[in-house]
């Protein structure tokens, strides 16, 4: 016959644990939900370690620098011409490359957090609930009732010694997020050159597409002369057709450079992160003459590079980075020793209720792993010097990279110099001949001559004149210190 079993309700402290295992689930539940984000943003569960505080605010700028506005703020108004500092910081805005760097360096964040992590308790609380009923003999002749059942409990585990590999382990994610960081700094230092170098490239290409306007204008002037010489019968045929020559030249080498001109509004609209066919009304530069004291000492400027560069610096933090991990390779082959507490209740109500609890302390010690904490740890060191084989690399390229961009600010200083001379003598010889040759005094070659040696004087000086610009700011990004202006800033500090 049915066992007769007198019912039991849960204790308070039955109705205190499920009501603390409902709360766990609803927060779970609701982990995913907008209104969850509210609350942890005001518990601060979302970064408890203020992870992200070493981290850039945004993706535009550079982490170690003092708080500023956002470079994204900073966008001209509808209407108005764009200005060399406006079209840097809409590049750093625009381009994906800035927004992957910034994802990854706020990624290694989250990892550096997680190492954390470990130096706190788990706590885990578990639970089940269950409905049985049960019978036994021939017929049924013996039932046991319905028997509801219901067991939290709540287990704590804390790691007490790891003979270093959670600081092991610290020490290698603080080091691979500060080369996340650095390594944003330098594709903000490379997006940085590639606007300033457009921006400059526009207004070259728009001065050459001029001079080889007025280069057509002459040989146009030339071909006259020769046409008019033919008439009067002072010319052969000959000159004509070489006048001719040369201007239908001069038309070609204009039309492509005004090709080129379009090519480089659409390379600068596509750096602004605009389609190639947006048409940017850029403000002109404020141009001035190179001068000698722009260059210094190339050793200074070398060694000044070595500690502002940022993508040396994340090749130094990699490197201590990979030290890390070979200590903490080192370490997972070594005993742990962990503290365990647990609390239980278990109701039942049929039988009995119980309660258990446990503390204790246990350890773990590795002895055969199959050899592959030897090969990890092998692995690690040749990561290591894996990774300073890439700094000391990087820093021989940082030196030649210096060198170069100085010689070639030096050689952009004399030949502006330089070419300003061939403009005012080949402008002059120009006129010259032209006049000699109206009045009969020259030859069509002599003048073709001349004019050739105008056009290319024109385009020489131009060039000339907007390269020295785009090599101050080749210098500067190669001393890890260009700014948005286009010119050299203070070193970057290093934490």
């Amino acid at each position: 016959m049915p066992v007769n079993t007198r019912s039991r309700r849960p204790d308070r402290t039955v109705r205190q644990t499920a009501l603390a295992l409902a709360l766990a689930w609803t927060l779970v539940l609701a982990a995913g939900l907008p209104d969850s984000r509210v609350l942890a943003a005001s518990l601060n569960l979302g970064d408890p370690f203020d992870t992200h505080a070493l981290v850039a605010p945004d993706h535009a700028s550079p982490w170690n620098a003092p708080a500023a506005p956002s470079a994204c703020s900073l966008q001209p108004p509808a209407g108005q011409a764009w200005t060399l500092e406006q079209v840097v910081n809409r590049a750093l805005c625009a381009n994906p490359q800035t927004r992957e760097a910034w994802a990854n360096a706020r990624a290694q964040a989250a990892k550096l957090g997680a190492s954390k992590s470990q130096y706190l308790p788990s706590l885990t609380i578990s639970g089940t609930a269950s409905r049985s009923h049960s019978t036994t003999g021939s017929g049924g002749f013996f039932q046991i009732p319905v028997q509801n059942q219901f067991n939290p409990t709540v287990t704590i585990n804390y790691l007490l010694f790891d003979f270093g590999a959670r600081s092991a382990a610290v020490s290698n994610a603080r080091e691979s997020l500060l080369a996340a960081d650095w390594t944003q700094n330098a594709t903000l230092q490379s997006v940085m050159l590639s606007a300033v170098q457009a921006y400059y490239q526009t207004f070259a290409s728009e001065q050459a597409a001029q001079a080889a306007v007025a280069s057509e204008k002459s040989t146009r002037q030339a071909y006259d002369a020769a046409l008019y010489r033919k008439k009067v019968g002072a010319a052969a045929l000959a000159d004509v057709l070489q006048a001719r020559t040369a201007w239908s030249q001069a038309v070609l080498n204009r039309q492509k450079a005004q090709g080129q001109v379009r090519v480089a509004e659409g390379n600068l609209a596509n750096v602004l992160g605009f389609d190639a066919d947006t048409a940017v009304r850029l403000a002109p530069p404020a141009l001035r003459a190179p001068s000698s004291g722009e260059t210094r000492n190339v050793h200074r400027l070398i060694e000044a590079a070595k500690r502002a560069r940022p993508d040396l610096a994340a090749a130094e933090a990699q490197v201590k980075a990979s030290a890390a991990g070979v200590r903490q390779a080192r370490a997972n082959g070594l005993p742990t020793f962990n503290l365990f507490a647990s609390n239980g209740y278990n109701y039942s109500s049929v039988v009995n209720t119980s309660r258990d609890w446990a503390v204790g302390l246990s350890v773990n010690v590795p002895l055969f792993t199959g050899f592959g904490d030897t090969y990890r740890v092998r692995a690690a060191r040749e990561q290591l010097a894996s990774q300073q084989a890439a700094r000391d690399k990087l820093e021989q390229q940082v030196t030649l990279e210096v060198w170069r961009a100085y010689q070639n600010l030096r050689t952009a200083r004399d030949t502006y110099t330089s070419s300003t001379d061939l403009l005012a003598s080949a402008t002059e010889a120009e006129k010259v001949a032209l006049g000699r040759y109206k009045a009969g005094a020259g030859s069509i070659l002599d003048l073709l001559n001349a004019e050739a040696s105008l056009a290319n004087a024109r385009l020489q000086h131009v060039q000339a004149q907007y390269n020295w610009y785009s090599s101050r700011a080749a210098l500067a990004q190669a001393m890890g210190r260009l700014q948005p202006n286009g010119t050299a800033g203070a070193p970057a500090a290093r934490p």
